[in-house]
């Protein structure tokens, strides 16, 4: 489908410009929080699209089991093994919020993997970047936490959830689609259950929705202060069916969702008046 006029309008003022006019980070600061003992080559592959795609700075908040492999990967990439599984979320807090001073979007599961203690860190992360109203995406097993507790993202709409063919099936029974439900109206429905978040579902024809109408979405869920509930209202649904690669492998979602996170850290960076 061709894109909408408003939505490249919108695009081209939120890509920082090339003048001269910005310093360092003001393009975009981004955090890849993942990366356990099995899983190193998905947060490289998320904080590395980050930074080719155009944002300035990428760091990786991972375990310490991991930093070395990531480390070696490229000397651009800033790394953190701060989610030590000895450690306890009283001592990884400070850290997590020191750092989250630094970010304009934190993207949440390239590589986390499902150890009790990295699902732990992420929701730990989730929570303290909400309450400084970061952009967030949330990808692979970060999508488990959502799943088994919505009120982790509920009603939170900077964020984005990147759900591929198996994640978007598991995470619409999980927070109760009618299976009957047409299946271009599902992403629509997950994000309107999930009080408005943006859903970006993967497949042969990539589907980005939100849907903030109604009462399953009223604001009263968000964190979000001053904001205005009858202008946040919308129902809005993106068809993307420019054909991918016909070869599916390990490691293009997490292009796919260190490119999303660059974009809304260009966003955040417009809403702070850097630029535009």
């Amino acid at each position: 489908m061709p894109v909408p006029r408003a939505i490249i309008e919108q695009i081209k003022r939120l890509i920082p410009p090339l003048d001269g006019s910005l310093h360092k980070g003001q393009s975009g600061r981004v955090g890849v929080l993942g990366g356990a003992l099995d899983y190193t080559g998905a947060p490289f592959f998320a904080a590395m699209s980050a930074l080719r795609f155009g944002a300035d700075l990428s760091h990786v908040i991972c375990s310490p089991t991991a930093a070395g492999a990531i480390k070696s990967y490229s000397p651009d990439l800033i790394v953190h093994p701060i989610l030590n599984e000895s450690s306890t979320s009283d001592q990884v807090t400070p850290q997590l919020q020191s750092l989250f001073t630094r970010l304009h979007v934190l993207i949440v599961g390239p590589g986390l993997g499902r150890e009790p203690y990295m699902q732990s860190y992420a929701k730990l992360a989730i929570s303290l970047a909400r309450q400084r109203g970061m952009y967030l995406v949330l990808d692979a097993d970060a999508l488990l936490l959502v799943g088994h507790d919505p009120s982790i993202i509920k009603g939170y709409r900077r964020a984005v959830l990147t759900p591929n063919v198996v994640e978007f099936k598991r995470l619409s029974e999980q927070v109760g689609v009618d299976p009957a439900a047409p299946a271009n109206e599902r992403a629509s429905i997950i994000s309107n259950l999930l009080g408005g978040v943006t859903i970006l579902e993967k497949g042969p024809k990539d589907v980005i929705a939100v849907d903030t109408t109604g009462e399953a979405a009223d604001l009263k869920e968000s964190q979000l202060e001053g904001a205005d509930a009858e202008k946040e209202k919308t129902k809005e649904t993106v068809e993307v069916d420019v054909e991918g690669g016909l070869k599916r492998c390990g490691g293009q979602g997490d292009v796919l969702s260190g490119s999303v996170g660059t974009f809304m850290a260009w966003g955040k960076c417009y809403e702070d008046g850097a630029f535009g």
